[in-house]
């Protein structure tokens, strides 16, 4: 073998042992301060060792599953890795989200909203409308109120962005007949994504980010305080209101930039300037303060996160019907952990609501629940 050969392989030997060794420290001392990565990651906790796994090696499995998890400089690796795929060969890691034109990211259940590829049928969205409608006039009789929101969408909002392999005809949605029924029983609704459409040409702010899912902050802002307004005018109360002295243009960041940031990419994407108002509420003494739950998916956080909480004597927010908040933010909550009769009872006004892209599974088995409870119906 030649000297140059030998100098090669030893100084790959040498290499490869440095970046074993830098690995583990890293892993162990965190030297260097990694940025964490983002979306639905679900992290793989250290496995404990006993006899029983170790026999039908669970616990080598798993804890392979774990180092692969933790090795040191993972999360630099892992954007690395996404960076060289989207930039080289435009492939995104991460599941369900599409590049739409002109950079617009999307999410599939978007695209199948709009274009009614999710539809659930008109029977089983009108036997949905008629058990909220029940709910809402047996709970005004209790002097309660039952609000109905469809939230805006992405995908009926930017349309025109999709790509076009994912054209195709358009047939009924969800979104429609449920906004068809609720106006024909009369239902106490907001209908979101019919304003804001409305609003598409002429809004002086973006109602949508090129590279949110949700709704932007400034649209965010308006649908809370029009939220606070209707709640008003259904109980004719004066309650404490919103507003904003001044409205910051910046570059999207928080929930104007989730997709992309649950991409986990190195280099930012370039995008317009969205909105940010200095939303407050005004002091509520001598006003009324009604206790709200609201069931409702993730386009409710950013109002839940809004100063909104201060118009509510409690301000409750059931995540998909599964997750309570606040409660978790000290102990897991879980609905199921709640006394249902009670927290009917505790609350003036229920809010259900959700964006088109969910609307397959609406309430999520809330209003059967609350259907029963007013009915005495098994």
């Amino acid at each position: 073998m030649s000297n140059r050969n030998k100098h090669i392989k030893r100084w790959m030997f040498i290499s490869l042992t440095g970046i074993f060794v830098l690995a583990y420290v890293q892993h162990k001392f965190k030297i260097v301060k990694e940025k964490g990565l983002r979306g639905g990651i679900e992290k793989t906790a250290k496995p404990t060792f006993t006899w029983k796994k170790w026999v039908n090696e669970e616990f080598q499995k798993n804890l392979e599953k774990y180092l692969n998890e933790n090795f040191g400089f993972r999360n630099t690796c892992v954007q690395i890795n996404n960076q060289l795929a989207f930039t080289f060969f435009r492939k995104i890691n991460a599941k369900s989200v599409v590049i739409g034109k002109d950079g617009y990211l999307f999410e599939e259940n978007y695209i199948k909203a709009y274009y009614g590829t999710d539809f659930i049928g008109k029977d089983s969205i009108s036997k949905k409308i008629d058990m909220i409608k029940v709910a809402q006039d047996s709970l005004q009789a209790k002097n309660k109120t039952l609000i109905t929101i469809f939230a805006a969408g992405k995908g009926s909002f930017f349309p025109e962005y999709f790509p076009d392999s994912c054209k195709k005809t358009r047939s009924i949605t969800n979104y429609e007949v449920y906004s068809s029924l609720a106006k024909d029983k009369r239902l106490r609704y907001i209908d979101f994504n019919e304003y804001f459409l409305g609003l598409k040409s002429t809004s002086p702010y973006p109602i949508y980010p090129r590279h949110g899912i949700h709704w932007s902050y400034y649209a965010t802002c308006v649908a809370a305080d029009s939220m606070l307004k209707f709640i008003e005018k259904e109980r004719n109360i004066d309650m404490a209101n919103l507003f904003w002295d001044k409205i910051d243009m910046e570059r999207p960041r928080e929930i104007d930039y989730d997709i992309a940031a649950g991409l986990n990419l190195i280099q930012r994407f370039q995008s317009y300037k969205m909105a940010y108002p200095n939303i407050q509420c005004e002091p509520a003494d001598g006003k009324v303060k009604p206790s709200v739950l609201i069931v409702a998916d993730s386009y409710y956080w950013g109002i839940f996160n809004s100063p909104i909480g201060q118009a509510f004597s409690d301000h409750d927010f059931w995540y998909y019907n599964w997750q309570v908040y606040p409660d978790t933010y000290e102990k897991e909550t879980f609905s199921g952990d709640k006394n249902f009769d009670e927290e009917i009872k505790n609350h003036d006004v229920i809010i259900l609501m959700a964006t088109e892209a969910s609307l397959p599974t609406f309430c999520w088995g809330f209003i059967e629940k609350l259907y029963k409870h007013q009915t005495g119906v098994q």
